[in-house]
């Protein structure tokens, strides 16, 4: 069986622009994989007739289906819909179901249908219209040469709603399409390259219908294996076979299985042993907190935070010692042991974490230049104390340090901190 093609084709200058996000795109290119159907290439184009043809021309000659989205408005920029009848020399004719969809969207709004939006309703002759249950413009489904074409609103949530309710299952009839499935390993605390070479043997031999993709992310590489086949229950067997094989060769790497986070896993961990949490941030300025705080139902286990950014608040609000801090700095190891040991006595915590350093641009000495950065893990029983030196520039090397301490929760509550 042959694998089925695809490709995505956004229209639009706004998109060129850099006005708004293409984030259909990558929704589509999810579920088009569940279905075993490969997104080929990602196109986008101008408002311009040239251009949408000429993307058309190339798409396909490498694809079996074709995906657009936008241009489908009631303005003179919106040429998808003129375009297409040009492209597959048909003629636009009244869709009265399509317009009965318009007429009493406009009715609940109370508006007044204007011809303009009245126009909407008129599609090619040669295609087959997809319903837009939620908005003015249908969308349309061409088959030529045994390629499909589909057009659709750019409005992600117009999109989704065709996508999910009638080109998806239209598509998964009209093609005859293996079963992909994807497994998903998260690591951190491992650049890829070191990664790559630690797996190398292993991936040389991984089987024709199984493949590995490295995704590397600030502080670690997230590793997806996809197989392709045609019996979803061997395919699984193989996957697990293989996981099973990654997970003996990097398992004091990895931190969770699946589509899932590493402030998450730690809520998780927290939740588990009952343990609360509170950080006393410096050069992270509140954003390891804000990470903490991102998960849902994450006021279980966090209890506040304190963001020392001035020596002074260190001392007043933190109880370190000023001699401390006289004899070896902010950033130093001393000053970050009594910071996470001090914010966790403050709020009554089981743990406490803490962040002191030269996140820049500016700032660093010899002795301590930017990138320079002291983490701390208190609890009742211990504390470890991390010296990262890491500079990237200022934002990368706060959401580096925010990383690296997120894991340093992780491998204390599982017993796992390298010496």
């Amino acid at each position: 069986m042959r694998t089925v093609t695809a490709e995505i084709i956004t229209i639009g200058d706004e998109i060129l622009f850099g006005q708004i996000v293409d984030t259909n795109s990558a929704w589509m290119g999810t579920e088009l994989t569940k279905l075993g159907i490969r997104v080929k290439q990602i196109t986008s184009v101008s408002d311009e007739v040239s251009h949408i043809v000429a993307a058309l021309n190339d798409a396909r000659t490498r694809a079996d289906v074709i995906l657009m989205t936008g241009g489908l408005g009631p303005t003179k920029d919106d040429l998808t819909k003129t375009v297409l009848t040009a492209y597959f020399n048909t003629e636009l004719q009244l869709h009265e179901p399509s317009l009965a969809d318009v007429k009493a969207i406009f009715k609940n709004r109370n508006i007044e249908l204007s011809e303009l939006n009245r126009q909407q309703a008129f599609l090619p002759a040669a295609c087959t219209p997809v319903r837009n249950a939620i908005g003015t413009a249908p969308g349309m489904w061409f088959e030529e040469d045994g390629k499909v074409f589909v057009s659709m609103p750019g409005v992600p949530f117009e999109m989704k709603r065709m996508m999910t309710d009638i080109v998806l299952p239209r598509l998964k009839e009209f093609f005859d399409t293996p079963q992909i499935i994807h497994k998903v390993v998260q690591t951190v605390g491992i650049p890829e390259s070191t990664l790559a070479e630690t797996l190398e043997p292993w991936e040389t031999n991984l089987p024709p219908h199984i493949r590995l993709a490295y995704l590397p992310h600030i502080n670690g590489v997230r590793l997806r294996l996809t197989g392709t086949g045609q019996e979803p229950e061997k395919l699984e067997d193989d996957l697990l076979e293989q996981l099973n094989q990654l997970t003996d060769l990097i398992s004091p790497y990895i931190f969770a299985y699946g589509e899932i986070s590493l402030e998450e896993v730690v809520g998780m961990l927290l939740n588990a042993r009952n343990y609360t949490i509170a950080t006393a941030e410096s050069c992270t300025g509140g954003y390891l907190a804000h990470k903490i705080t991102s998960i849902a139902g994450s006021s279980m286990y966090f209890m506040g935070s304190v963001i020392a950014y001035h020596n002074d608040v260190k001392v007043k609000e933190l109880k370190v010692n000023p001699e401390t801090l006289a004899q070896h700095g902010a950033v130093s190891e001393e000053v970050v042991r009594e910071m996470a040991e001090n914010v966790r006595l403050k709020f009554g915590t089981n743990v406490g974490i803490a962040t002191s350093g030269v996140a820049g641009p500016d700032g660093g000495t010899p002795d301590k230049p930017v990138g320079t950065i002291w983490i701390a893990y208190a609890d009742k029983e211990k504390t470890v104390t991390k010296l990262l030196r890491y500079n990237k520039g200022r934002l990368l090397n706060i959401e580096y340090t925010a990383m690296v301490a997120l894991n340093l929760i992780r491998q204390s509550l599982t017993g796992t901190v390298e010496e």
